[in-house]
């Protein structure tokens, strides 16, 4: 916002300089203080507190975020009161506002907007904790100093009274923590637009008090603000899904806490900054330190039994070693790793079955691979862990569903293993950053059709978000991207990484290219239907039985009967390559209703 100027005029022994900004909140002020000969920023509410309690409380709130000390946020000056009027001066030395940050540096590259919101979430978010909030959060609460340091400042000086709604009031009772959550959670809308109108180049809505916005959004307004493909500069695709999640029309997607947002812009920031790593940087140490996932419970009996198994042929000790998604990936990554370092098998094949990795690595390799997993279930708690065994038997179960559609002439474990290495992202986040994970199951779902208004009439049901899209969202990166850039770190070629994208689901497969295309279209059509029938809602299951046959009918020679029959034939036991179904494939829970019964009325 342009700084307003007007003629110098006293606030107590403050020389009011210029106006800064102002919202129907609060105003700033720069101002001169002549005590100590140094510039200031002072800021007001807009309206005097009505009456002595309110002042009370203006000045509880306000004492409160000033005893809080972080490297982030700016410490008042002084906070007083003239001619009944509150007010809080900061030091100037903090720095200038963020629009007047802007006005002397032009041209300021995207990262580095990111790194600034990055560490204005981390103020906020320590106030959050401390059981504060700020209320009027504004693109001029961001104070910038000449040796780049971004801190917040204004906290409670703008709040809404507690006569005018009573989400402010105070209160100490039970409903004290869900009236501060709510306040914490307006300040992360307002951090929301606030990156919108860095990124964009423009105020949201065409306004530059951010409290306004936020009163013409979903649950108050219908007035809906998501980027515009058409910005002052190109925003990029992650960064947009991340500040459309900030500003989301349904309540239910936004970011609850500052420490949610900043996960993700930090993601966005971790795969922008590494032009090597990419995705990979995301994941690289924690894969060095906890492993990429962890071995089944009992895995060294099970080492030991496989190589005491004299005489057993490697497709049948394949077919057990499946049963451990850890204990398979990690004797393809050895043996693939090997292949890539080694200088005599340069452009060598990479191995992409478990039966010939076996072969390659015997069984001393095998027991290197157990030993080097970490025991089940890792730094994982009962509750993640029990998410992290549901995924995977969900896999197993489009595993062997993938072996019953495969064409003809198909090779069985390859089959298998290509719904594995399409499922790597997934696992690896729900292993690695178990909250974040659920947090993408939330956002792909479908709202109710009352989301945008207390009257139940109006508008439609809003569909989730895709999986891409939600991962974005929530990590700053896409799921399927740091799938395929671990299989490419373990050395797995261009062929593998060609079949572990998922096929587009907005449009029908026509042709396929060669044999690696089929397989990736097997183990695309096999996730998809096991993701209907145990994610998606049961009242669709029929529907999205039948998209999937349409999209998939012509390169697989499948209806949506066929897909039911083979699905109920995966849940009965795998075929060659399979394995047995185990306890934790597939629940009752997991599909809600018994599956036969939902196949059934689809």
């Amino acid at each position: 916002m342009p700084a307003e100027k007007s003629a110098v005029r006293a606030f107590g022994r403050y020389a009011l300089r210029q106006l800064i900004a102002k919202t129907e909140r609060s105003m700033v002020w720069l101002a001169h203080d002549p005590r100590t000969s140094q510039d200031v920023t002072l800021t007001l509410p807009r309206a005097q507190p009505a009456d002595a309690p309110a002042l009370e409380v203006w000045q509880r709130e306000v004492n409160l975020a000033a005893r809080l000390n972080h490297p982030n946020l700016a410490a008042p000056s002084e906070i007083g009161i003239q001619d009944h009027w509150p007010y809080l001066a900061v030091d100037r030395a903090y720095g200038v506002t963020l629009g007047e940050w802007l006005g002397s540096h032009p041209g300021v590259p995207m990262a580095e907007m990111v790194r600034w919101v990055c560490k204005a979430l981390e103020g906020l978010a320590f106030v959050h904790e401390a059981g504060a909030a700020h209320g009027d959060l504004q693109f001029h609460s961001l104070l910038f100093s000449e040796q780049g340091t971004v801190r917040l400042s204004g906290f409670a000086v703008g709040r809404e009274p507690p006569s005018q709604g009573p989400d402010v009031k105070p209160t100490v009772d039970t409903n004290d923590l869900r009236l501060r959550r709510g306040r914490a959670e307006r300040d992360v809308l307002a951090m929301g637009l606030i990156a919108y109108r860095l990124f964009s180049g423009h105020s949201p809505l065409d306004k530059d008090d951010v409290a306004t916005v936020i009163d013409r959004l979903p649950p108050h307004g219908r007035d809906i603000v998501r980027l515009p493909w058409s910005t002052t500069r190109p925003v990029p695709e992650a960064l947009r899904a991340i500040v459309n999640r900030a500003t989301a029309a349904q309540e239910r997607q936004r970011y609850l806490n500052a420490r949610t947002l900043l996960r993700a812009l930090n993601g966005w920031l971790e795969v922008e900054g590494n032009e090597n790593g990419g995705p990979l940087a995301f994941l690289i140490d924690r894969l060095r330190s906890v492993g990429h996932l962890p071995a089944l419970p009992g895995v060294s009996q099970r080492i030991a039994r496989l190589t005491k198994s004299d005489g057993q042929r490697n497709d049948e000790l394949a077919q057990q070693v499946l049963q451990d998604m850890a204990l398979s990936f990690e004797l393809l990554r050895a043996v693939n790793s090997s292949l890539q370092q080694a200088p005599l098998t340069e452009g060598a094949a990479a191995v992409i079955t478990v039966r010939r990795a076996l072969a390659l690595l015997g069984m001393d390799g095998i027991r290197r691979a157990g030993n080097s997993l970490r025991a089940w279930p890792g730094p994982l708690n009962p509750v993640a862990a029990g998410h992290l065994q549901r995924l995977m038997g969900e896999v197993r179960l489009a595993g062997r569903l993938a072996q019953t559609l495969r064409p003809a002439g198909y090779d069985a474990e390859v089959a298998y293993l290509v719904v594995m290495w399409q499922n790597l992202g997934r696992l690896l986040i729900a292993y690695h950053f178990p909250e974040e994970a659920q947090q993408i199951k939330m956002l792909m779902r479908s709202a109710p059709a009352n989301v945008l208004s207390s009257d139940s009439s109006v508008g439609a049901e809003m569909p989730g978000l895709s999986e891409s899209m939600a991962s974005l969202a929530v990590l700053g990166v896409n799921i399927e991207a740091i799938g395929a850039a671990v299989a490419k770190h373990w050395g797995l070629g261009d062929e593998v990484q060609a079949m572990m994208r998922r096929s587009p689901v907005d449009r029908p497969v026509r042709a396929v290219e060669d044999d690696a295309d089929v397989l990736r279209n097997v183990a695309s059509a096999a996730n998809e239907v096991v993701d209907a029938v145990i994610v998606g809602e049961a009242s669709r299951l029929g529907a999205a039985l039948i998209d999937i046959a349409k999209r998939y009918g012509r390169v697989l020679n499948v209806d949506a009967k066929d897909l039911k029959e083979a699905l109920l034939q995966a849940r009965q036991g795998g075929s060659d390559g399979g394995g047995q179904v185990d306890s934790v494939a597939v629940t009752k829970e997991d599909f809600g209703a018994d599956p036969e019964r939902r196949l059934a009325q689809a």
